[in-house]
C-alpha cells in the first residue's frame, strides 16, 4: 500500500515546512498534526491543539546526544508579554543556545497551561491572584498539576531521525516521561534564566512542590508600581 510522503504514522503528519530566519538564526519550521491517543486522564474544556512544530537547526538524522528542547505553549508570556512565568524566557533561551551549537530541536507542542488548555489556565491564574499557588489553583478547580503529554514529542523525534538527547529542562519529571516513551535521554541541561520579580512565587512553587530543579530565590515583599501587571 502507497503511503504518502507526509504522513508518518496514522498518529503524525507533517503538514507544512519551510525556512524561518529568527533573531537566533535560520531554523526549519515544521508543523505537525498529531492526532494519536493522549496518555492518562486528560481534563475537559482544554482547547488543545493538534498542531504542533519543529524548530530544527542542522541535520538531525541519526544525531545522537542532540540539543533538544521540548517546549509547551504559554500564550500569556510569550504574546502578551506575561510577567508570571519565565516560559518566553527559557524558550529564547533554547533557541539561542542551540544556534549557537549550530544544531538541535525546539519542539513545541500546543498543550497551554500544562496541559489543561486556555480557559482553564486563566481560571487558575484567577485564585492565584487571591493568594493560591499554581498547584492548589489548578487542584481547586479538579485539575491536575501537571497535564501535559509527550507521546507527540516522541513520535517527532523518531521522524527527525534522533537518536538521542541532550535535554534543555529544569524538569527531572520531563526526563522520565520522555524516557518512558522510549527517547533515548544522555543528559539534562539546565534552563536558568533571569525572570520577573513577580515570577518569584511561582518559580519557588515549581521548585518546592513540582521538583523543577531551579535555585531557590528571595521573595520579594511587594511589586513596584510599575511591575503590578496581570499574567
Amino acid at each position: 500500500m502507497h503511503v504518502p510522503d507526509g504522513v508518518i504514522r496514522p498518529q503524525l503528519t507533517v503538514t507544512a515546512q519551510a525556512p524561518i530566519p529568527t533573531r537566533f538564526g535560520q531554523f526549519d519550521m515544521r508543523v505537525f498534526r498529531w492526532a494519536g491517543e493522549l496518555q492518562g486522564d486528560q481534563p475537559g474544556d482544554t482547547g488543545l491543539s493538534l498542531d504542533h512544530v519543529a524548530l530544527v537547526m542542522g541535520d538531525t538524522t541519526d544525531a545522537a546526544d542532540l540539543l533538544v528542547r521540548v517546549h509547551s505553549e504559554c500564550l500569556t508570556s510569550e504574546v502578551f508579554g506575561s510577567l508570571k512565568c519565565d516560559c518566553r524566557q527559557q524558550l529564547q533561551a533554547a533557541q539561542r543556545t542551540i544556534a549557537q551549537a549550530g544544531r538541535g530541536i525546539v519542539l513545541y507542542l500546543r498543550q497551554e497551561g500544562r496541559g489543561i488548555g486556555l480557559a482553564n489556565k486563566i481560571r487558575a491564574y484567577e485564585l492565584q491572584s487571591a493568594g493560591h499557588d499554581t498547584v492548589d489553583a489548578n487542584r481547586m478547580l479538579g485539575l491536575p498539576d501537571d497535564a501535559r503529554d509527550y507521546s507527540c514529542a516522541a513520535a517527532m523525534l523518531v521522524h527527525l531521525g534522533v537518536q538521542s538527547v541532550r535535554l534543555m529542562t529544569n524538569n527531572p519529571a520531563k526526563v522520565s516521561a520522555l524516557e518512558s516513551l522510549g527517547v533515548v535521554v544522555t543528559g539534562r541541561d539546565s534552563v536558568i534564566v533571569e525572570p520577573s520579580k513577580l515570577a518569584a512565587s511561582y518559580l519557588e512553587t515549581k521548585r518546592q512542590r513540582m521538583g523543577h530543579d531551579l535555585p531557590k530565590r528571595p521573595q520579594p515583599a511587594s511589586p513596584k508600581a510599575d511591575e503590578r501587571a496581570p499574567g
